[in-house]
């Protein structure tokens, strides 16, 4: 006799996205796991006394959204500290700024409670401002934050993260750290910083704002309450000098985690890795080891991603090394010598040359069998693209940044007529290059991300919805190593689905307005919008 389901989803459509066109009305879950498929009336014969009967009422579920990349503690600093995604001009991201230095004054802004493991309470901090989207299309400065305060410490950084503003007080504070990096890191203005910092001359910044445990958990768990409204079940985040891993791990133990988490850890922790013996895919159901990340470029919005020609709005600049290609190959080669799967962020074309280099120079591995990845992938060309798929290296992209794909948009002012080479994610599937999808948090939001790829401007780069869904899911995955548990909806594999309250596939044009109804990890819901 079958044993009856734990949980049945009934009156549904179910898309399994194991093959493009394969739907049923009806999945059965038992421990956590689908049992079963088909017509709603034949799976109510495994409805047994403590099974529940979801009513779908026609909606569509599909596998749970697996997010490639994110930085899961500045999405919940976004909810924490100030949101200056929703600034419109510099004035306005000040003005945001000043909201939260008040909340800071008095008092209300501790994310942990007690402050007692967060350096940053006497911080004013703000998120994800993006000044390509403002008329006055220029970064925050000093002079901008010192307008927030001249006696506490400011920063807001942009969306990239690759880009920070700071008031007087950080430069005055951080004046020998600063001192210490690259000139073209920390720009001057007849002699004096203006209070804009890019790439290395971060670093301080990031480490003096870095909260302690019970503060990470605090934004931690913000930010997987808004995973689990979103309709993500899992994600790979990319970590450094964080105790998130901890948070990560705790959460699981108390059985509070809401999504399957995949730690991608910086390449400076390798030793401690390979000394505690934490080797890729090591781990829990919930929470395991993802791949050695590395750097090569920085940003567009930054001017320092790398690039064979010159920056359109900037004739003298080819952006910059933040990792320089041999220092990568060393890199790849130590990490893949220990069996460790290898990513790389790479946006120029250069940069990702240099990223296929090392990954056809290493002789430890072969890319495909280790998944090697590249992060962002965003200016590929020809022959990138052809030695990405030659290689079986995965491409970890974000559709999200199609957003700047547009006329007038970031990537017109920065390159010119080769905003139309950049995200080619159809020639890349084309192509057999393995597709991965995430958000880097800008923001973390799949529908968003599948609502560009399915209508990007470059025609020609369009993905179906089939397409776009199934990079969200199974090609996350596959990335992950978790093909052979997640990713499509078939007996077998764990029960994290997504339910949407209407079709992608119907409503195409305005994906990006779909309402999740439900997001299910594990067999149990943890986020009802019904």
């Amino acid at each position: 006799m079958t044993d009856a389901a734990d949980r049945l989803f009934v009156n549904g459509e179910i898309h399994t996205l194991a093959t493009p066109d394969e739907t049923h009305e009806a999945v059965a879950v038992r421990d956590g796991e689908v049992v079963r498929l088909g017509r709603s009336y034949e799976l109510r014969f495994l409805e047994g006394v403590d099974t529940e009967v979801i009513d779908l009422d026609g909606r569509v579920l599909l596998p749970g959204f697996v997010d490639a990349h994110t930085h899961l503690t500045t999405v919940g600093r976004y909810l924490v500290h100030a949101d200056l995604s929703a600034a419109d001009s510099p004035s306005e991201a000040v003005d945001l700024l000043a909201e939260r230095a008040e909340e800071v004054e008095s008092g209300d802004s501790d994310a942990s409670g007690d402050g007692s493991d967060d350096p940053a309470t006497d911080w004013v901090l703000g998120y994800g401002y993006d000044e390509s989207t403002w008329d006055d299309a220029r970064y925050l400065t000093r002079a901008d934050l010192d307008r927030v305060s001249t006696d506490r410490p400011v920063a807001a950084f942009r969306e990239d993260m690759h880009v920070a503003a700071v008031n007087g007080v950080v430069l005055d504070r951080f004046a020998d750290e600063l001192a210490g990096v690259p000139d073209e890191t920390v720009p001057t203005d007849d002699g004096e910083p203006t209070g804009v910092l890019f790439e290395s001359a971060i670093a301080p910044i990031y480490e003096a704002v870095e909260p302690g445990p019970s503060a990470t958990r605090e934004v931690v768990t913000a930010a997987l309450d808004d995973c689990a409204a979103k309709g993500i079940t899992g994600f790979h985040d990319m970590v450094r000098n964080s105790h998130a891993p901890r948070v990560y791990r705790d959460l699981d133990a108390d059985g509070d985690l809401t999504a399957r988490v995949r730690i991608n850890y910086w390449s400076d922790h390798l030793d401690a890795l390979r000394e505690v013996g934490l080797s890729t895919n090591a781990g829990s159901d919930m929470v395991e080891t993802g791949a050695i990340k590395s750097y090569t470029d920085g940003s567009f919005g930054g001017r320092t991603a790398r690039l064979s020609e010159p920056y359109a709005d900037a004739p003298e600049e080819t952006g910059q090394w933040v990792v320089d290609p041999d220092e990568l190959a060393a890199t790849v080669a130590d990490a893949t010598a220990a069996g460790y799967q290898f990513t790389a962020h790479a946006i120029g074309d250069e940069a990702i040359d240099a990223v296929i280099d090392a990954y056809e120079g290493d002789s430890h591995t072969d890319p495909e069998a280790a998944r090697h990845r590249i992060e962002h992938v965003e200016l590929a060309d020809d022959g990138a693209i052809e030695r990405l798929a030659r290689t079986g290296a995965v491409a970890s992209v974000q559709p999200n940044f199609l957003k700047w794909a547009g006329d007038d948009g970031l990537y017109d002012a920065r390159l010119g007529d080769r905003r139309t080479e950049t995200n080619r994610y159809r020639d890349m599937l084309d192509a057999g290059v393995h597709l991965a999808f995430g958000s880097d948090g800008m923001p973390m939001d799949p529908l968003l991300g599948v609502h560009h790829a399915v209508n990007a401007p470059a025609e020609a780069q369009r993905l179906t919805v089939t397409e776009a869904l199934r990079a969200y899911t199974r090609g996350a995955a596959y990335a992950g190593f978790d093909e052979d548990r997640l990713g499509t909806v078939a007996p077998g594999k764990r029960a994290d689905f997504v339910v949407l309250d209407s079709s992608p596939w119907a409503e195409s044009a305005a994906i990006r307005d779909i309402d999740v109804a439900m997001t299910v990890v594990d067999g149990e819901t943890v986020y009802d919008g019904r």
